[in-house]
């Protein structure tokens, strides 16, 4: 039987270390936060770059007198632009690996972003907002696969979704800041800022961020790099190991990246996964692109409507809670969970306009359990697909789900178009928590041996 080893015991040069039983048999080392503390940043900027476009939408509808369905363009070409990073980024950092496309995409957000600060018109700016996005799409995937590849196997979920925390709640400050720069510099003081930060943070990745330990090993790269990195986590090795790093199920007729995505073993719930998100982010952009808007017209100062609007992504920060009942129980019932209750909050977001306490409770709540159930989406997908295809599956749960966050903003421009009243539009959106709900208990239906 195999036997757990000391944390300070050397290896005997006879044996073949399997690198993922080592993480798990080693505690958290300070070279593994400075991993974890990479991603979070990355996922901070992100999340400050993607919901920025919606706290600025009032400023540039006034500026340069654009209606609310004029302003769908505006707030959807980022979301075009992250699907399209994802869905081509997952097969290329399955083949090249995690860190060159990370840092890349790290610095064409950044660059993209400041751009936009300058964009004179409409026109430009749609495109830079697309371009941003292709670099946003292409970071987050990367993010999570890397944080992932690094964790012990019991704390997976937990550290993951710590991580994922950073996206919520840079989404969260993006608001914050919003309401306390715009009335003094302008909306164009916020995107300059968004922008400022990921140049700075991508030349750092280059340098200090390592790549996936457990891609290095399934791509046969060299023992000595793959040695050097894991002394860096304990210095329990010897000198002359092979590595191997064993998936849960064998893989058939060797399927990498789509292939094994799209393959009999993975095709239920990898369409499960894509619906979740997909409408998950229908919720989370419906409501951080309009909220503001909608509180508007509700008759609330802009600069209360945006404070308020603002707690919806604070509230992620409960996915720490979520990925440490993952890591012991049914994640893929714990998410739904989150799904559902996030339904029912959603739709009291409607009915309360003319309370501003049990508003700001519910905006918080309803925030809070969205994005919990969203953000661990990424840690589900990265414990469900193989090493092979670990990116390629994560990037294309994103970059499809990222159609439900087009969908979502052009939904409440729709139904304004059609008159419908404020909590007709809550009620509606809601709905999309209840599909998701379900979309998950159909993927645990199929794939029990998953968890």
């Amino acid at each position: 039987m195999h036997q757990k080893h000391n944390l300070d015991e050397k290896y005997t040069p006879a044996q073949v270390i399997n690198v993922q039983a080592f993480l798990n048999q080693h505690p958290f080392s300070r070279f593994q936060t400075l991993i974890f503390a990479f991603c979070f940043f990355i996922l901070l900027l992100d999340g400050f770059d993607t919901a920025a476009i919606g706290f600025i939408a009032p400023s540039l509808m006034a500026e340069w007198a654009i209606s609310k369905q004029g302003l769908a363009p505006i707030l959807s070409a980022a979301l075009f632009g992250l699907a399209a990073g994802a869905l081509i980024s997952g097969p290329i950092s399955d083949r090249i690996g995690r860190k060159l496309v990370l840092g890349f995409s790290v610095m064409l957000f950044g660059l993209a972003c400041t751009f936009s600060s300058f964009a004179p018109n409409i026109e430009q700016l749609v495109m830079l907002r697309f371009i941003t996005g292709l670099g946003l799409g292409a970071a987050m995937p990367n993010a999570v696969t890397l944080i992932s590849e690094y964790c012990p196997d019991h704390r997976r979920s937990m550290i993951t979704n710590a991580m994922y925390c950073g996206f919520p709640l840079g989404a969260a400050f993006g608001g914050f800041l919003a309401a306390w720069m715009i009335p003094q510099w302008g909306w164009r003081s916020v995107l300059l800022m968004g922008g400022v930060a990921p140049i700075l943070l991508s030349a750092l990745i280059f340098i200090l961020l390592p790549e996936s330990i457990r891609y290095m090993v399934a791509t046969k790269q060299s023992q000595d790099k793959i040695r050097k990195i894991l002394r860096k986590i304990s210095t329990a090795t010897a000198d002359i190991f092979p590595f191997t790093a064993p998936e849960k199920i064998e893989l058939i007729n060797s399927k990498t990246g789509l292939a094994l995505v799209l393959s009999r073993q993975y095709i239920v719930g990898s369409v499960m996964l894509w619906l979740t998100y997909f409408m998950g982010l229908v919720i989370f952009y419906s409501l951080i692109n309009w909220m503001p808007v909608l509180f508007n017209d509700a008759g609330l100062a802009p600069k209360m409507g945006a404070s308020i609007a603002a707690l919806f992504p604070l509230g992620g920060v409960g996915a720490i809670f979520f990925g440490w009942l993952m890591d012991r129980y049914n994640a893929n019932l714990i998410i739904a969970t989150g799904y559902a209750l996030t339904s029912i909050c959603i739709y009291f977001i409607g009915q309360f306009t003319g309370n501003i306490g049990l508003l700001m409770l519910v905006v918080f709540l309803g925030g809070g359990l969205m994005n919990t159930a969203q953000s661990s989406m990424g840690s589900l997908a990265a414990a469900f697909y193989p090493t092979q295809a670990r990116v390629t599956g994560v990037a294309w749960m994103l970059g499809i789900g990222r159609f439900g966050g087009i969908a979502g903003s052009f939904l409440v421009a729709e139904l304004s178009r059609r008159h419908l009243s404020f909590d007709e539009i809550f009620m509606i959106v809601a709905i999309a928590g209840l599909i998701a709900a379900g979309a998950l208990l159909i993927k645990q239906y199929f794939h029990l041996e998953n968890k």
